[in-house]
């Protein structure tokens, strides 16, 4: 990064997927801490060390380097069985970094009732299906904000976790019995086994946002880790086909209990095309045999589904949409190397709807807009052993720079391969070409 980091915020800009964890994995011997701030099991984030790869759901991808906070936040709905079996699976490879971890005591905890429910609902709902990955984030929220959630807190006294459970039960049992005609569920047998898992991470509990506090007044780098992309945001996305919380650096704040004024940098992180996994507009998809290229040579399976991830160009309105809301100060853009192969590269600028062109990203739907291209040459070059600018081919530069130009965005770091070390860092970032193009003048 060019510039002295403090505290700094690693988003996604497009509908997830862009290789955050990767970003994050390779930031962070600059950073104390890390905070997963909003989001849930539904996050897949993979970083490739060697011939391991990693993929966290839930644990901020910091947790693989010793002696860094890995904080998960309140604004996090968590999974306990899916956070404790990524914990085993790290101390299968020998990397014992629990003590590291830190878990808000006010986040929520996903109970078997909102998986069941996702996926009952998502089935009934059929070719109206949001297209979630099921694993009861959205029934979870909802509960969150209907004021019927059970915190960690809560989860850690045995009793008052009984309590809200047989409560809440009675609604939803009734809900799978009657509406979908699905088999009730037993208080008993959940309090049992979520007991025995707030036995296990109970000593991981705490308030988060005060740590968060101390350490920032004693000095020390923060880095926020957001999860999904902003396009997913339940407000400012593509709604309804959205994911169930705020995705962008807007976020933050209520997800941590840390003033976003205390972050000095937002990192927006894009591929250098688009995919999207699940329903909902997609305007540069390709379903042709280019947007199967980019589906097999970037291995576009989902980390946490394992479903083939909808492919295509890269769409520089949405990416415009989502640097202005997220108030981006520079961009990492990801997957270069998967665009070697082609000889010429589209990029939308802009929609086309009855004749006339469309520059602003639609709040309803964005059925009837024709994408207007650009088009660049490729350059037919490997790109995955560059480490520097100044190895990479001509038309891969212009690219880039085209990128920066329609973002109005400096470009920070490039990443040409899955490694961890395959990651470009400019100094200085790559600027807007004019202080017209540029967002920030």
């Amino acid at each position: 990064m060019r510039r002295e980091l403090k505290n700094l915020c690693v988003v996604g800009i497009q509908w997830g997927d862009e290789g955050k964890g990767k970003i994050v994995d390779a930031l962070m011997p600059d950073f104390d801490v890390v905070v997963r701030y909003q989001g849930g099991a539904n996050a897949g984030h993979t970083v490739k060390i060697g011939d391991q790869e990693f993929v966290f759901h839930l644990i901020p991808s910091g947790i693989l380097q010793k002696g860094k906070i890995c904080a998960i936040g309140n604004g996090v709905v968590i999974d306990p069985c899916t956070l404790i079996h990524e914990l085993d699976q790290l101390r299968k490879v020998g990397i014992d970094n629990e003590s590291n971890l830190c878990i808000s005591d006010r986040a929520h905890v996903v109970l078997p009732y909102h998986k069941i429910l996702d996926a009952a609902r998502e089935e009934r709902s059929g070719e109206s299906k949001i297209g979630t990955t099921l694993r009861g984030i959205g029934p979870c929220y909802a509960d969150k904000v209907a004021r019927q959630g059970i915190r960690v807190v809560d989860w850690m006294d045995p009793d008052r976790f009984r309590r809200l459970v047989e409560r809440n039960l009675e609604q939803r049992n009734a809900e799978l019995v009657k509406i979908f005609g699905r088999e009730p569920l037993s208080p008993d047998a959940i309090c049992r086994e979520y007991g025995a898992h707030a036995e296990r991470l109970k000593p991981r509990v705490c308030d988060v946002s005060r740590l968060l506090r101390q350490k920032h007044l004693e000095g020390r780098r923060i880095m926020f880790e957001g999860a999904q992309g902003s396009l997913l945001d339940i407000d400012l996305g593509t709604y309804p086909y959205v994911t169930s919380s705020n995705t962008s650096f807007l976020g933050m704040g209520t997800g941590s209990g840390f003033s976003p004024r205390r972050v000095d940098t937002v990192l927006g992180v894009t591929k250098a095309y688009s995919t999207r996994v699940g329903e909902g507009p997609f305007p540069t998809e390709l379903d042709d045999s280019t947007g199967n290229l980019l589906r097999q040579v970037g291995s576009e399976f989902g980390a946490t589904t394992g479903r083939p991830r909808r492919c295509g160009w890269l769409d520089m309105v949405a990416i415009r949409h989502a640097v202005e809301l997220g108030d981006i100060d520079a961009l990492a853009v990801t997957k270069l190397d998967v665009l070697d192969r082609l000889r010429e590269i589209k990029v939308s600028t802009g929609y086309v709807e009855g004749g006339k062109t469309v520059d602003l990203f639609p709040a309803g739907t964005t059925e009837g807009l024709a994408p207007r291209y650009a088009v660049l040459p490729g350059w037919n070059k490997d790109t995955s052993a560059c480490r520097s600018w100044q190895d990479l081919p001509a038309e891969a530069k212009q690219y880039l720079q085209f990128i920066a130009d329609q973002s109005g965005c400096p470009i920070a770091m490039i990443s040409v391969g899955k490694d961890r070390g395959a990651i470009i860092h400019l100094k200085p970032w790559l600027a807007p070409s004019s202080k017209e193009g540029s967002r920030r003048g």
